[in-house]
């Protein structure tokens, strides 16, 4: 205080100022106490803004940009991928959606992938030629919680004024999907065709589950606010919201490949994006969260509620309403029932997880064996349930050099979780962030980063195999 009637400025500024000077100083050139400073040319907070803006007028300048970003966003997909709709009926999800079929990257020009596989990771760096670089949010400096066209038809409170989803159809689970409890295994599909909700649940469930696994279902399908799915000023729906369920992304229990950028990273330019996981099965998993780690469903059940909403700022889920979950009774109840969601049928696995040769198809038990050998696909995804539950690092950056496209920041992401196989049809895209359209997709991938060289034909088998899982 005698400072400040001396001088005439108080201490907060000379802090403000102070840290505004260092900020500034760390964007230069030069040198503290002989310890070089990397040029930095912006300067980006671990927290979300919160500054607003009317929402009339957040609208408005959001629809205004939304065309060239989106076209800017398909043009990426169509220089990579084959988007086109091809799909076979030999063998389909488990409600009887055909499979889509690639693989669809689009290989560079003078590139095949049995050349392709022949050279090593050097030379496709250097040569700029790998297929399956990460894929960017559709938006990928605001980046948030998207749903697909077929979802947000059905739940127009799911639907963004500033965005739309950009995989096409074909290439997601089937809508809606299947839902198997592994207390009701001899019931088959318990959801009965619907989407579970909160205006159906009770009417589907009571009598299958016990009181405490009916109360979780309820949580799991009630709305909670959400970063661009609330009441503020600062959402991405139209109308003030009520949020998002648990289940609008893990819909029936499974996934919609609804996408959204992982939390657990800064800045915004490296986050990665990640499809929504299937929570079937959770019950044999001891990780959780694509490279989180969380080790048990409460843990991620909580962790969700708490940040992963909301971008993992825990500034702004106040904001915007977090919902703290009681541990002992809520969030028991929903992973409860969460562990209670079972793999889908696999009529020609045995009790080992392996084909049961007599109703196995030649090219089957053909995969069955590169996948337990030459595919190395075994080291990371034993049977019965075809995970390690380990995280794993790819070092898939051999490929790629460092790069910024479309505002994702392309650079080694690090280890990730080993996601069960089991059922693994029902559930395209594949990996974390969803960049292999297909099964043939994703064994073109594995065949050049674990460098395995497998030919055509083992490649045919090895799909055909995944596809009895």
């Amino acid at each position: 205080m005698v400072f400040e009637r001396k001088y005439g400025i108080s201490l907060l500024t000379i802090a403000i100022l102070f840290c505004a000077g260092l900020k500034f100083s760390h964007a230069q050139e030069g040198t503290i106490s002989d310890k070089p400073i990397i040029k930095q040319e912006s300067w980006e907070s671990s927290y979300s803004s919160v500054i607003e803006e009317p929402i009339d007028k957040v609208i408005e300048h959001d629809k205004a940009k939304k065309d060239g970003i989106m076209k800017r966003h398909m043009d990426l997909l169509n220089e990579r991928y084959d988007l086109s709709m091809k799909v076979t009926n030999g063998v389909t999800m488990s409600r009887g959606k055909p499979l889509p079929v690639g693989p669809t990257a689009r290989l560079k020009e003078g590139m095949s992938w049995e050349k392709l596989s022949t050279m090593t990771p050097e030379e496709i760096k250097e040569k700029n030629v790998f297929p399956y670089l990460p894929l960017p949010h559709p938006n990928h400096a605001t980046g948030g919680m998207l749903f697909s066209q077929i979802q947000v038809k059905q739940f127009p409170r799911l639907k963004r004024f500033d965005l739309d989803f950009d995989i096409p159809e074909h290439f997601l689970p089937e809508f809606p999907p299947a839902m198997f409890l592994t207390i009701h295994k001899d019931k088959g599909d318990v959801s009965q065709g619907k989407v579970v909700t909160l205006e159906n649940y009770y009417e589907l469930f009571n009598g299958l589950l016990n009181p405490k696994q009916l109360e979780g279902l309820r949580l799991l399908v009630t709305q909670f606010p959400q970063q661009q799915f609330n009441a503020t000023a600062d959402r991405k729906s139209e109308k003030p919201s009520q949020g998002v369920t648990c289940f609008d992304c893990h819909l029936n229990g499974h996934t919609t490949a609804a996408t959204h950028l992982a939390g657990d990273n800064r800045p915004q330019s490296h986050r990665n994006r990640i499809d929504t996981p299937t929570l079937r099965g959770v019950n044999i998993q001891r990780l959780f969260g694509s490279q989180r780690a969380l080790k048990s469903i409460e843990d991620f059940t909580e962790f969700e509620q708490r940040a992963a909403y909301f971008d993992g700022d825990i500034l702004t889920a106040i904001k915007k309403g977090t919902n703290i979950l009681e541990r002992g009774s809520q969030v028991h109840f929903m992973a409860e029932f969460q562990s209670l969601l079972d793999f889908p049928p696999a009529p020609k696995l045995d009790i080992f997880g392996r084909l049961d040769t007599k109703k196995a198809t030649d090219s089957e038990i053909r995969g069955q064996a590169i996948f337990f050998s030459k595919g190395k696909c075994f080291k990371c995804h034993p049977a019965p349930y075809y995970t390690d539950n380990l995280m794993h690092d790819l070092q898939v950056e051999r490929f790629y050099k460092p790069q910024v496209i479309n505002s994702q920041y392309i650079r080694a992401e690090g280890p990730i979780k080993t996601f069960p196989l089991r059922g693994i049809k029902d559930s395209p895209p594949y990996l974390h962030d969803g960049r292999l359209l297909t099964l043939e997709d994703t064994v073109e991938f594995f065949n050049l980063v674990l460098e395995t060289n497998l030919n055509a034909e083992e490649k045919n088998d090895l799909v055909a195999f995944l596809r009895q899982l």
